[in-house]
């Protein structure tokens, strides 16, 4: 089944262009099926690249997705326009009294700063209070996950000594969480962050349980018993270029920064990278709405 965003999404082209079948708002409506509907708090800078990324692996699922995308009301960006934001975004205002079958927190290049200190936190906050009656489940990523264990469980994020930077291999630690199935022994997953969550502050929460990890790269997914909360350390969304267009953008702020693990062929920047996550990532996400999502959210949403 399609993707259903809003129509003239510039997504929608390059998903278009990959043979993703994606159906706007218009044809959508016209189909007598119920949704999953999806909402998306993108913080990340670029929002449009984010928003590939996302609805591509959203895509790969029998089951008809409606995407919302929200941005935080106190924060102007400065890397996308406000014709964008405009015409394709909402704030949390204009969502709030809906409910939803999942929401996506995406990360966000916020690492060195304390949480407090972050322009939208109160609003973010309220958005993941909000969560817990409104949506049957959400997925935080990278900097998006450690905003939610600190706010929920108190867990603080902390500075690594260099940025853990490329593409680690990672290993399931229990099969029957269905989350992972039909995840390899050992799977690849890209990583861009300078902080990590230690694991004995995850092993305070009862609650939270390590789903996998890395020996170099550390936790990896973690989520809460009940399937309510699912962090991810890393960035499975990323397409080919992602880490590259980082490395390069560094490299020309003058940044003394090291070459991505495990993505360069013979570690040298002039050649392409090879993706070798693509497969694990659907497999995350699809398995994340069928499980955690599909299965479990209520036929009538606002009945719930």
């Amino acid at each position: 089944m399609p993707i259903n965003i809003p129509d003239n999404l510039p997504a929608a082209a390059v998903l278009k262009e990959e043979n993703i079948f994606v159906m706007d708002q218009t044809r959508a409506i016209h189909q007598d099926i119920r949704p999953q509907r999806i909402v998306i708090l993108n913080i990340m800078p670029v929002k449009h690249t984010t928003e590939t990324h996302l609805l591509r692996l959203l895509s790969n699922t029998p089951l008809q997705i409606e995407i919302d995308l929200i941005h935080p009301k106190n924060h102007t960006s400065k890397n996308t326009s406000i014709e964008h934001l405009q015409t394709f975004y909402k704030t949390f205002d204009q969502v709030r009294d809906h409910k939803y079958d999942g929401l996506i927190i995406t990360g966000a290049p916020l690492g060195f700063i304390n949480f407090e200190d972050i322009t939208y936190w109160k609003e973010l906050k309220e958005i993941m209070d909000w969560s817990e009656s409104h949506v049957t489940s959400t997925l935080y990523l990278c900097w998006g996950a450690q905003a939610a264990l600190y706010h929920f469980y108190g867990i603080e994020k902390k500075l690594l000594q260099k940025k853990m930077f490329g593409v680690f291999k990672h290993r399931v630690l229990d099969r029957k969480i269905p989350l992972v199935r039909g995840f390899d022994d050992l799977f690849p997953a890209p990583h861009s962050r300078y902080m990590h969550i230690e694991r004995e502050d995850v092993f305070k929460v009862k609650e939270l349980q390590i789903i996998a990890e890395s020996d170099v790269a550390g936790i990896y997914i973690l989520g809460t018993r009940d399937g309510k909360k699912i962090f991810v350390t890393g960035h499975s969304e990323y397409d080919p270029n992602t880490l590259r267009d980082e490395y390069e953008r560094d490299i020309a702020k003058g940044m003394d920064t090291q070459l991505p693990v495990n993505y360069f062929p013979e570690d040298d920047p002039s050649k392409l990278p090879m993706v070798q996550w693509r497969s694990h990532a659907v497999l995350l996400y699809t398995n994340w709405l069928n499980y955690y999502v599909y299965q479990v959210t209520p036929f009538k949403l606002e009945e719930e």
